[in-house]
């Protein structure tokens, strides 16, 4: 449905986008995600055809989007970041002109803007104008006229910036609900709404993807996947401490807490040794070696934060931007 190849994306001397490739099927949800000015915004664009590339290639549903514009274009659905709307315009009258930009008239006009008013739960406001609207029900409108044509692809820049909990909740089950059969590219610095709503991401820093694939697999690449969560009662943290530095598998190991008669720590595997489960095996050592009471034990997941940090790097000069939109 989209494929991308080799895109390059340069502003005078500074390169935003360096050489990206990915592809996006039906039915899966991309999750593009980056610090601040890593180029997420700048690859949507080219994606949808808002700015040409200076170098490779966007092809969606077949159509290559600089040399076939209008057919690919027809097959978008683009909800851009703070995205334009003519505030004095009701929302019914907003979308009717969005279907007729699309080239809905008459029946297929009503039936286009009802099915959007629909999918997005607009029913309540429809007669308001968008100036009166609540940040919530304004994006839903936004987004609104990105579905009226119902399109095979949905490019969406930071859908949910600045909404509140139960807003945010909303258009990740939409999302989630119609990537069912489009191909959905999403860009959020949000990461838990990676795992609610993606089946794949990409991190990219500095113009150039670092990681691609689904959120476990991410996850599988965070220091903490795999670490054992202990809690022992009885021995002293210097003993835990000195015991867990000699253990077989064991990469390191931190002290979390020490009250009570109880000690917690967390044991992180050596995935370079070990070739038994971790925990069976840290618990099995702890109980044959000193007798310690194992109170609580149990294998943490990975965290997405972790291997953002870890394959991002931070950087106070991040201010390339593409030429921002403008309402037409």
């Amino acid at each position: 449905m989209i494929n991308v190849e080799n895109l390059t994306r340069t502003f005078g001397p500074k390169t935003a986008v360096d050489r990206v490739s990915f592809q996006v099927g039906r039915g899966e949800v991309l999750g593009f995600l980056g610090p601040n000015g890593a180029g997420k915004s700048t690859t949507m664009r080219m994606i949808t055809g808002y700015i040409p590339p200076t170098a490779g290639r966007v092809t969606v549903c077949g159509f290559d989007v600089a040399e076939q514009p209008i057919e690919a274009r027809r097959r978008i659905g683009y909800l851009p970041e703070s995205a334009p709307s003519y505030h004095d315009m009701s929302v019914a009258s907003f979308l009717g002109f969005a279907a007729e930009m699309r080239g809905f008239h008459g029946d297929a006009k009503k039936r286009a803007v009802g099915k959007a008013v629909e999918t997005c739960f607009l029913q309540p406001v429809l007669h308001q104008s968008i100036d009166t609207l609540s940040k919530g029900f304004r994006h839903r409108t936004c987004l609104a006229q990105a579905l009226i044509h119902d399109p095979e692809v949905l490019i969406l820049d930071e859908p949910t910036d600045g909404l509140d909990p139960n807003q945010k909740h909303e258009i990740r089950s939409l999302i989630k609900r119609m990537g069912a059969n489009k191909a959905i590219v999403f860009s959020t610095h949000i990461l838990e709404e990676v795992e609610a709503v993606c089946s794949r991401a990409i991190i990219i820093d500095r113009g150039a993807i670092v990681a691609n694939g689904t959120p476990d697999e991410l996850k599988a690449r965070s220091d903490r996947a795999g670490a054992v969560l202990m809690t022992l009662r009885g021995p002293q943290a210097d003993a835990v401490r000195e015991a867990f530095a000699r253990l077989p598998g064991v990469a390191r190991a931190e002290i979390l807490s020490d009250a009570g008669g109880k000690v917690a720590v967390r044991a992180y595997p050596d995935r370079t040794q070990l070739e038994t489960a971790f925990a069976a095996h840290v618990a099995q050592e702890v109980m044959s070696r000193w007798s310690w009471t194992i109170e609580e034990l149990h294998t943490e997941e990975g965290r997405l934060d972790d291997v953002f940090r870890a394959i991002t790097r931070p950087d106070t000069l991040r201010d390339v931007k593409a030429p921002a939109e403008v309402a037409v």
